[in-house]
């Protein structure tokens, strides 16, 4: 609907009206992703991936949430351990990335502003395909096809080193699109710089940039598994030079200064990598979005402003499963500490993808709100008659866009630790009997937990090299 001008009311009311059939589903992602997470909360997996799956179409090209489902079944059958079918769903999810990349999100996000943002294919975020990229890259070490990770760990750095650049060519782009928009419309502008509403807004969203941001688009937890592989596969000068930017993110893990030293060490000629045990714990649940409604003020008219219901998506921080492990090894224990905390990972970027959201939402209301308030001065029964169906249209279609890869964990976590002398290690949630786990013989190991709520049973598995 690029340039067009809804001057006349009755016309946008029957054009809305026309499409609204086709956007009685707006809300449809909400319930199909509830549903999903009921299974997956449940430790359901069986359900989870037959959900996922189903959901995903069958047309050449991506529509609608296909890319969605395909990192929540990718994900779902990565803890099923089926790494195949694992690596296939995130395959097919990485050629959707792909195809969106290619594609110009312009006419979506302008064409969201009859309607709202659900009507856009959902085309992922920066940290979407730098976790596809990690978990190809373990499905592939736990079938103990390094060269294969090695490529799926160099494009998740590739990704981390480009998401800056790229994410600055789109919002610029679709930031003149939406100018572009505002001056096509009289209100739009004056609605979308109101002091007012973003006093209002800064009241509803206290928390939307107060936290502690890594640097742009990184994944600590990326780099620092791509550390730990790097040195397994014995490339420790490219090893190095993560550890020393994973330790630059986060310096208070002790863990993490240990790698540092000893691949310093080997370069050096004073050691090489033995009888080390990594254990890495994804520990919870990452954010949902949630819908948060609210009337925000709005200039219908040169001397009219009317309280207009607008809806935006609000993150919703889930819970860990522990505070952390204990790994019981030869009468010492080890904590697990923070690496990652993809809390922080995802609100960065939802923040700097606030301002366009925030923006459409306002453009869409705004012309649904004047189209209204046109009819409703008009003095016939059918302007009568068509204000309330436009009232109803407005309503219909008023809903954020809440879509978000929700088995995703809370955070990373990791311990350091000589192999066991028995090869059995004993890991213990707090207040819990340990679960042990065997260590094949083997130089190095990785142990991979994940816990995805405090009464979930840990799934595990053993990484040898």
């Amino acid at each position: 609907m690029n340039g067009v001008r809804f001057k006349n009311p009755v016309i946008f009311t029957v054009l809305a009206l026309i499409i609204l059939p086709f956007f009685a589903g707006c809300n449809a992602p909400k319930d199909q992703l509830a549903a999903f997470n009921g299974h997956f909360l449940s430790s359901d997996y069986e359900k989870s991936a037959q959900f996922a799956e189903k959901k995903i179409s069958k047309k050449k090209n991506p529509k609608g949430e296909d890319l969605l489902w395909a990192l929540q079944l990718g994900t779902v059958q990565r803890i099923q351990q089926d790494y195949t079918k694992s690596t296939d769903s995130f395959d097919k999810a990485e050629e959707m990335l792909k195809y969106f990349d290619e594609q110009s999100t312009i006419g979506d996000g302008i064409g969201s502003t009859l309607t709202n943002d659900n009507i856009i294919p959902y085309r992922g975020e920066e940290y979407d395909g730098i976790m596809v990229n990690v978990y190809k890259a373990l499905n592939f070490m736990a079938e103990k096809n390094f060269d294969l990770a090695r490529v799926e760990f160099n494009r998740a750095l590739d990704r981390q080193r480009r998401a800056k650049e790229k994410f600055n060519e789109e919002i610029n782009k679709l930031s003149a699109e939406l100018e572009k928009e505002q001056q096509q419309n009289e209100f739009s502008k004056s609605n979308v710089d109101n002091p007012e509403t973003a006093e209002l807004l800064a009241q509803k969203y206290p928390n939307l940039r107060n936290f502690e941001a890594y640097p742009d688009f990184i994944n600590p937890f990326a780099t620092y598994l791509a550390g730990i592989f790097f040195n397994l596969v014995s490339d420790h000068s490219k090893a190095v030079d993560l550890l020393k930017e994973s330790y630059g993110m986060v310096g208070d893990n002790g863990y993490i200064a240990e790698d540092l030293s000893v691949t310093e060490n080997i370069l050096d000629g004073k050691g090489r990598l033995k009888d080390t045990i990594w254990l890495i714990f994804e520990n919870g649940l990452g954010p949902v979005k949630k819908e948060l409604r609210m009337d925000i003020p709005l200039f219908v008219a040169t001397d009219n402003v009317k309280y207009v219901g607008i809806a935006l998506p609000e993150l919703y921080f889930r819970s860990k499963a522990h505070q952390y492990l204990i790994a019981e090894v030869d009468g010492n224990d080890y904590e697990t500490r923070l690496v990652s905390d993809m809390d922080r990972v995802i609100q960065m970027e939802f923040s700097k993808d606030y301002p366009g959201i925030l923006t459409r939402a306002i453009i869409s209301t705004t012309a649904k709100a004047v189209a209204q308030y046109a009819l409703e001065k008009q003095d016939s029964s059918k302007s009568s008659i068509a204000s309330i169906l436009m009232a109803v249209y407005s309503y219909a279609t008023t809903a954020a866009d809440v879509r978000i890869w929700t088995s995703l964990p809370k955070e990373f976590q990791v311990a350091r630790f000589p192999k066991p002398k028995d090869g059995k290690l004993k890991v213990k949630r707090p207040g819990s009997a340990p679960i042990e786990i065997n260590i094949p013989d083997c130089n190095n190991a990785i142990v991979y937990v994940r816990i995805t709520t405090s009464q979930a049973e840990p799934i595990f598995e053993v990484m040898t090299f």
